[in-house]
């Protein structure tokens, strides 16, 4: 009997070109490719290439029009960059109900040098999040893969603050017949392409900013605690965290640095490189420091890149931030409040969060060490969405795991999983 033809669904990407480069290559392998344009911006970055289908209906017509494409165009697999927008987890329930393949792309849990692809779910509905690190030693017996070592300089920021600046402009400008499915986030799409438009323009004023702020703390001389922020309307602390604002996790923090940390400890806030000015960070930090009377010894940091500041931390904070990996690489306590795929009781500490300012415990570095091994094995693919050398370096190699049978959880433990390559560095 014949094997069935693969068929591809495309839902909603990355700002930027990759689903069309990755679309096309999957064609290339003989599988067919649609994809469901939900606004401008998708169809924008689609680049005129065939299997193009507009959904411009009310979300709650969603379900029954997916499971019509299904049939219509025989679809085998989805392909989705985050799995919690409301278009996503409608087509994950119906794709499980219908036995399709779902492939899900996310930002790397190790980024900013690796992206994530996974099947089913990402972050909180990530398979990671039953495996215990036992099984994962167990696996990794099929491997002697050296674990590559990031480049010196890699990374695609300013590309991912052009591409959603692009996108929002064709959303806000060029959306007509689109607007009944609304954003899966909360904000307008008008305020969107506002906040991008002005974090691009502020790009040169935030970076002094940033300089002077880091050498005040590097001149301070004084031990601090590190606490990684993240945008409020990321799908991980939306959906994954029990926080419904950025501010109570400020409070929460502060209040517990005030309670248990020694006298002469600071705190120091490093916002996401993204972060947009949704909320006015220093004005709230500064109000909950001189309410719990640590005035003076709590600090604001815009972004920027995370290593100068965490090389001299004693400690690291967080709701579920992806960043924090880098917290655990260099054997520095963590205290996370969210679900998180590296929340393991290893090497994240349990303790409540002022007695973790008074006297954080050492993680188990060797059981991270065998944890991050298990993900660059696995889910985690050198390379970028958003710049020419990141593109390539990733669909050298993830075209080929979408088309494999097993996913790459499976692949490692099985002993089946394909050869990996190093992290190279290429040029544009």
């Amino acid at each position: 009997m014949a094997e069935q033809k693969r068929s591809f669904l495309f839902l909603q990407g990355p700002h930027g070109p990759f689903f069309h480069r990755l679309a096309r290559i999957v064609r290339a392998a003989g599988a067919d490719v649609h994809r469901v344009g939900f606004n401008a911006g998708d169809r924008a970055f689609w680049f005129g290439a065939p299997g193009y289908i507009p959904f411009k209906s009310p979300i709650d017509e969603w379900a029954d029009r997916f499971d019509t494409l299904v049939k219509a165009h025989n679809i085998t697999d989805i392909v989705l960059y985050g799995d919690t927008r409301p278009v996503h987890a409608i087509a994950i329930e119906r794709a499980r109900a219908l036995g399709l393949g779902v492939h899900v792309f996310e930002e790397g849990y190790l980024r900013p040098y690796w992206v994530t692809y996974e099947r089913g779910g990402s972050n909180g509905n990530s398979r990671l999040m039953d495996l215990k690190i036992p099984e994962m030693q167990k696996a990794l017996e099929q491997s002697d893969l050296d674990v590559p070592e990031a480049p010196t300089h890699w990374g695609d920021m300013n590309q991912h603050i052009f591409y959603g600046f692009l996108y929002h402009l064709f959303v806000m400008f060029l959306n007509f017949g689109y607007r009944a499915i609304g954003s899966h986030r909360s904000t307008p799409v008008v305020i969107e392409f506002q906040l991008y438009l002005k974090r691009f323009l502020m790009l040169p004023f935030v970076r002094m900013d940033r300089g002077i702020s880091t050498a005040r703390i590097k001149a301070g001389g004084f031990p601090y605690h590190l606490v990684l922020m993240q945008l409020e309307h990321d799908s991980s602390f939306q959906m994954h965290s029990p926080f419904e604002e950025m501010s109570e996790f400020i409070d929460l923090v502060i209040k517990g640095f005030a309670e248990g940390a020694p006298r002469h400890h600071h705190l120091v806030f490093k916002a996401h490189p993204m972060e947009s000015g949704r909320l006015p960070m220093r004005k709230v930090m500064r109000h909950m420091a001189k309410k719990y009377g640590v005035a003076g010894r709590v600090h604001y940091v815009p972004g920027g890149k995370l290593a100068k500041l965490l090389n001299h931390a004693r400690t690291g904070v967080t709701v579920n931030s992806t960043a924090a990996q880098q917290v655990l690489r260099r054997g520095i306590p963590l205290k996370v409040f969210g679900t998180a795929v590296y929340n393991k009781p290893e090497f994240v500490s349990d303790k409540p969060l002022a007695d973790f300012f008074a006297q954080p415990g050492r993680p188990d570095n060797r059981a991270y060490k065998d944890y991050r091994r298990f993900l660059l094995e696995t889910s985690q693919m050198p390379g970028g969405f958003y710049s020419i050398r990141g593109r390539r370096q990733l669909l050298r190699q993830v075209v080929d795991m979408m088309l494999a049978e097993e996913d790459p959880y499976e692949a490692l433990q099985t002993g089946s999983a394909a050869p990996r390559q190093q992290l190279r560095v290429v040029s544009d």
